[in-house]
């Protein structure tokens, strides 16, 4: 899909400079799943350097919670779980927040 994407900055337009298929694989050497995925290559200054969504979520079938920053997915041997950092999320929202804050202040 080469449409262009809005509103990650507000009332900014990005056009994706193309796609990349990426094997992601979740969980340790005894419990893993590994998936190949799309992702579109965007040109954007972010805190993140991947965002999975619902193509992520639905190939590898799993259960996210954002509050609790948790990702639940069943591997071979049980449920995978993957943790976030609640520091670092917090961190990397306040980074985008500036990165939005100065890109919408240069329009």
């Amino acid at each position: 899909m080469n449409a262009p994407v809005y509103g990650v900055v507000p009332r900014m337009r990005v056009s994706p400079l193309g796609r990349i298929t990426l094997s992601v694989t979740f969980g340790g050497r005894a419990n893993f799943r590994t998936e190949t995925l799309d992702f579109e290559v965007i040109d954007l200054p972010g805190a993140y350097q991947a965002i999975l969504g619902r193509p992520c979520y639905a190939k590898f079938m799993d259960v996210p919670n954002y509050a609790y920053l948790k990702l639940k997915l069943l591997g071979p041997q049980g449920v995978i779980t993957v943790g976030g950092d609640q520091h670092r999320a917090h961190s990397c929202e306040e980074e985008n927040l500036k990165i939005v804050v100065t890109a919408v202040r240069a329009l």
